[in-house]
């Protein structure tokens, strides 16, 4: 089932983060935050990548999983509830992921592919 717009409109309302945008992939989104993927918005249901600073501040172990085979990940549904704790679980999860891989151009990649 597909994610609702509306749900992800929710959630950048309520986390109102400067740098928080969303992907839609495949009916579900992706959310990115400074350039790095912190969560995923399935089935209507926000997911956060878990970190150890993300499980520090939930007290918790991850307790969902977005989607098939995915690692299990911080169900965090009910911090929209919660905006300060949503955002501060948002930056925690970012500031402790690696940066982003920096990727060719595209133009660039057809070319070493065709070599």
């Amino acid at each position: 089932m597909a994610s609702h717009p509306s749900s992800v409109d929710l959630l950048l309302d309520t986390a109102r983060l400067p740098g928080l945008v969303t992907k839609r992939m495949f009916g579900e989104y992706a959310l990115y935050l400074d350039g790095k993927v912190v969560g995923f918005i399935c089935d209507d249901q926000l997911f956060v990548k878990p970190t150890d600073a993300g499980t520090a501040l939930l007290g918790r172990e991850p307790a969902g999983i977005p989607y098939p085979k995915a690692k299990p990940h911080h169900l965090a549904q009910h911090l929209l509830d919660e905006p300060e704790r949503l955002r501060a679980l948002l930056l925690a999860t970012a500031e402790a992921l690696p940066p982003p891989a920096i990727r060719p151009p595209r133009a660039a990649r057809k070319r070493a592919a065709t070599e």
